[in-house]
C-alpha cells in the first residue's frame, strides 16, 4: 500500500500527506491477510478440514470531510487482489438490507435477518463502507445483530466515517438499543482518526468560481466539472435522512458533497428541521437553477431564505447556478427587503476561505 501511495505521489496524482501515509500500514496488514488466506484456500483440499483462519480486526477510519478517507478506501480496494470484495456506500448497503428483510419476512422465516446476512457472507470476504453514519431508527435496530453475524463469519469490514464511533446515531430515538453496536465496532475494528490538517475539498475550491449566472447550459457544464473534481467522477447515490418520521431524500450525494436543484429543496414542503438535517449530513451543497424570486414564488423564496440561513450557520460550502447575482435575485415585492441579508450571506459564503 505504501509503495502504491508513494508512486502516485511521485507521479503527481496525489499530494503527499503524512497523516494519510500513517494509516497505510493498517490497510496493508488487512490486505496481506486477505490475499494470503485466499491463496491457501485455493490449495489442494484447502478449507475442507482446516479451521478457518482468524481474521484481523477491520478498520474504522474517521475524520473531517475532505481529509482523503475515500481516496484511501479506493486505493485499498483497488490494491486487494481477491474476488469477493465489495465497496459500497453505507446508506445504500443498509437500504439493501432493509429490502432483504422485507422479502424474508414474506417467507415467514423465523429470523428474517439470517438469510439476509447469509447472502452477504456468501458473496463477500471484504466489505468496505464509505460514510458510515446512522440516521434511521430502522437501521439502528438491526446493525448490531447484522454486524455480529458478519464478524463471526470472518467478513473483514473497513469503513470511513465523519464521526467517531461514540457519536454515531447521536441523540437518535431509543439510542440505548444502539449502544451495543458501538461497543462491537470498538472490539472488532481498529479505530483510527485521519488527522490531516488539510481539507482537500476546500483546497480544490479555494479561489474557484462557485456562483454561476445565468443558470443555463454553460453553468451546468461548469458545475459538472466541479462535481467531477470533488467526487472523482462518481455520479452519487441517494441519501435518505429521517426527519420527524419523514424520509427526506437527496438523490446525488458522494462523500459529503450533494447536488440538488432549487426546486428539489424549495418547492417541496420542507422546513427548518429538514434543512438542519441536510446541513448536518453534507459539507458541500451544489444548488442548481435558482430562479428570480418574487410574489409569484413567495413560498419557495421563504424556504430558500431558511435554507441559506441554515447552511450559513453550519458553515456548509455552497456552489450554485442562478438566474442572477445574489443581490438581483429578489428585487421587488414582499420579502425583497428581508432578502438583502440572504444576499449578503451568499456573498460571504462565496469567499475562498468559507467553510
Amino acid at each position: 500500500m505504501t509503495e502504491i501511495y508513494d508512486a502516485r505521489v511521485a507521479e503527481g496524482r496525489l499530494r503527499p500527506d503524512a497523516a494519510q501515509r500513517a494509516v497505510l500500514p493498517e490497510l496493508e496488514k488487512v490486505r496481506l491477510w486477505l490475499e494470503e488466506t485466499s491463496t491457501k484456500r485455493r490449495g489442494l483440499l484447502g478449507g475442507l478440514f482446516a479451521k478457518p483462519p482468524q481474521p484481523p480486526k477491520g478498520l474504522y477510519l474517521w475524520g473531517g470531510v475532505g481529509r482523503g478517507k475515500s481516496m484511501l478506501m479506493d486505493l485499498f480496494v483497488e490494491a486487494v487482489e481477491i474476488e469477493r470484495k465489495r465497496r459500497v456506500h453505507f446508506h445504500a448497503f443498509m437500504q439493501e438490507m432493509q429490502k432483504g428483510l422485507e422479502a424474508a419476512r414474506k417467507t415467514h422465516v423465523e429470523d428474517a435477518l439470517q438469510p439476509v446476512a447469509e447472502k452477504v457472507i456468501a458473496e463477500t470476504r471484504l466489505l468496505c463502507f464509505d460514510e458510515m453514519q446512522i440516521t434511521d431508527i430502522a437501521d439502528a435496530m438491526i446493525v448490531g445483530r447484522l454486524f455480529q453475524k458478519l464478524f463471526d463469519a470472518g467478513v473483514v469490514v473497513v469503513t470511513t466515517s465523519n464521526r467517531v464511533p461514540d457519536d454515531l446515531y447521536k441523540d437518535g430515538l431509543n439510542r440505548q438499543i444502539f449502544l451495543p453496536f458501538i461497543a462491537l465496532l470498538k472490539e472488532r475494528m481498529e479505530v483510527r482518526e485521519l488527522e490531516s490538517e488539510t481539507d482537500y475539498r476546500q483546497h480544490r475550491l479555494a479561489g474557484a468560481q462557485v456562483w454561476f449566472t445565468p443558470a443555463g447550459s454553460a453553468a451546468k457544464r461548469a458545475i459538472s466539472d466541479i462535481w467531477a473534481e470533488l467526487t472523482g467522477g462518481d455520479r452519487g447515490h441517494p441519501l435518505h435522512l429521517a426527519v420527524n418520521g419523514r424520509d427526506v431524500v437527496l438523490e446525488h450525494v458522494h462523500n459529503g458533497v450533494a447536488r440538488v436543484t432549487f426546486w428539489e429543496l424549495c418547492a417541496r414542503p420542507l422546513g427548518p428541521a429538514d434543512y438542519l438535517a441536510i446541513a448536518a449530513a453534507v459539507r458541500v451543497l451544489v444548488i442548481e437553477e435558482i430562479p428570480h424570486l418574487s410574489a409569484s414564488n413567495y413560498n419557495e423564496a421563504k424556504r430558500f431564505v431558511t435554507l441559506i440561513d441554515t447552511l450559513y450557520e453550519a458553515r456548509v460550502r455552497v456552489i450554485a447556478s442562478a438566474a442572477d447575482a445574489p443581490e438581483r435575485l429578489y428585487v421587488e415585492g414582499e420579502g425583497s427587503f428581508e432578502f438583502e441579508r440572504t444576499a449578503s450571506r451568499l456573498r460571504e459564503m462565496m469567499a475562498a476561505d468559507w467553510g
